[in-house]
């Protein structure tokens, strides 16, 4: 069933019922929307869309922040048959314009967040943009735009019912390639409808489960993860703020079942329980069943700790990309707490295999790259055919990632074949913190690698070689890189020479050896 009717059936069984929520504790804000109010404001995104122009296979592109407006929009761009675009909210101008000309998107839907960035690129958006939809305030609303909420009020909330099958193509998550380049990867309707069931199957949601949304939208993880949820018809939240105090005050106000956390914000709250900055006996939450963490690995050791705390919860990990459609390939299963760990077993209707460089397997327990197949596999990466060949092959999805397999099948993952930073969830590529650093002219070479954070799962560190004669210090290369998005700076600055072999590489182990023992606690 491809999920613009799961959202109608829904609507259909529930129509009065809670759909989503939006809390913005700070501001002491809650707005909320039936499924019936989230089925009308789809169709009627839909039926302005396609009064625009668009068509089916069209591109939109979603810029936005999270907020209750995003999954209605989402829907809304499903429903006309185009593709949908979410974009990383953390990207520059520079790389929003990438991606929009890589979609040849028809129309863009951006938040208030976004202005400054959406005008410096203006001009050269206009090439394939045709409207701009405006989420936010009227008087901060850029003359070149419509408002999103004055076409909830003029048009139609009837499904337009464009024929579209299960097969034809749903949307275009950016991933990003090697050295850091966005590639777009193109999951189709039944890519969309694998995940809700993959999820629900994993997790077993009822129509009595609450799920709350802290990570972005725009990331397969935190979407997929709802789904579970939107098969049965269940409520969402979706928090604006993110620290401790604010989400065990949603998870009691709001009764909140299941949440899917990072593992940044699972080590605050483990700190700010043992510092007592919040009190458990404060808050209602027997009801909370659920946790689970993605998107990096997991320490045992926060789990453990974790457990001391809500002994009775369920806890799970899962593993996944965007090109498996996010979450569940690999999971560890609520009922393999003995494993903590591991990334776990094959997911529902997901095969594995761990194979050597010539895609041979190897023996259990050998290290090798993790390689998906399944239901979930993206059709292809849009209009880059070199790309799909290297990374599909039969079928499989060569996921990049070193792991091994123990006497009881379970997945546990060693390294990743290539050197991508995951920090606070992220993904970091060190080529693209490289490449900037080198246009400062009194660095000679520079080498950037991650480096072991117990609250981030690492940090960028950068390994500096001077040219000969010149200074330069960690506060002039601070202010030289706040140019770059805040994930990607640099945390740490080693002032030495860069060590590379015989044919010209940097040699990175050895890096890591010398400098990333030390940094664990940060």
């Amino acid at each position: 069933m491809i999920i613009t009717e799961i959202l109608a059936r829904n609507r259909r069984m529930y129509e009065n019922e809670s759909a989503l929520v939006e809390i913005e504790p700070e501001r002491n804000r809650r707005k909320k929307f039936t499924w019936k109010q989230f089925d009308d404001q789809s169709s009627q995104i839909a039926q302005a869309l396609i009064s625009y122009g668009v068509i089916k296979n069209d591109r939109v592109v979603q810029l936005m922040m999270n907020c209750i407006e995003w999954l209605p929009a989402y829907f809304g761009i499903l429903r006309t048959g185009a593709l949908s675009v979410p974009l990383n909210f953390r990207f520059d101008a520079k790389t929003i314009e990438k991606c929009i000309s890589t979609a040849e998107a028809k129309v863009l839907i951006f938040g208030e967040e976004f202005i400054d960035r959406i005008n410096t690129i203006k001009t050269q958006l206009d090439r394939y943009v045709k409207t701009y939809i405006f989420v936010g305030p009227e008087e901060m609303r850029p003359e070149y735009s419509l408002s999103y909420y004055d076409i909830l009020n003029s048009y139609s909330s009837v499904d337009p019912k464009i024929d579209i099958k299960i097969s034809d193509d749903a949307a275009l998550y950016f991933t990003s390639g090697t050295t850091g380049t966005p590639k777009a990867t193109l999951l189709t309707h039944r890519n969309l409808e694998f995940a809700c069931y993959v999820e629900n199957l994993h997790h077993k949601q009822t129509h009595e489960d609450n799920f709350l949304c802290l990570p972005p939208l725009y990331h397969t993880g935190a979407k997929m993860h709802w789904f579970g949820n939107f098969l049965v018809g269940a409520k969402c939240v979706i928090q604006k703020g993110i620290n401790p105090k604010y989400i065990l005050q949603t998870i009691s106000e709001e009764k909140i079942t299941i949440v899917w956390l990072l593992v940044p914000w699972a080590l605050d709250i483990l700190l700010a329980i043992e510092n007592k900055d919040v009190k458990l006996s404060d808050y209602k939450l027997d009801q909370w069943r659920l946790m689970h963490i993605g998107a990096q690995p997991v320490p045992p050791s926060l789990v453990k700790e974790w457990q001391k705390f809500f002994p009775s919860q369920q806890y799970d990990t899962n593993y996944g990309l965007t090109e498996s459609t996010g979450p569940g390939c690999v999971h560890l299963g609520i009922e393999n707490m003995n494993k903590v760990g591991a990334i776990g077993i094959p997911g529902f209707d997901w095969e594995v295999k761990i194979v050597n460089d010539n895609l041979e397997k190897v023996s259990k327990g050998d290290t090798g790259e993790l390689l998906v197949k399944g239901p979930g596999v993206m059709k292809e990466y849009y209009n880059n055919p070199e790309a799909t060949a290297a990374t599909i092959v039969d079928g499989w999805l060569l996921t990049g990632d070193m792991a091994r397999q123990d006497e009881d099948d379970f997945i546990w993952l060693v390294d990743r074949k290539k050197d991508v930073i995951i920090s606070g969830g992220e993904n970091i590529f060190p080529v693209e913190i490289e490449d900037f650093l080198q246009t400062n002219p009194k660095i000679q070479d520079v080498a950037v690698i991650g480096v072991p954070s117990l609250r981030l799962g690492e940090i960028v560190a950068a390994v500096i070689q001077i040219k000969p004669g010149q200074k330069i210090t960690g506060e002039d290369l601070d202010e030289f890189c706040n140019s770059l998005p805040r994930y990607k700076r640099p945390r740490k600055y080693v002032f030495n020479e860069v060590p590379r072999n015989p044919t010209g590489k940097i040699e990175k182990p050895k890096l890591r050896k010398l400098y990333g023992e030390k940094q664990k606690n940060l």
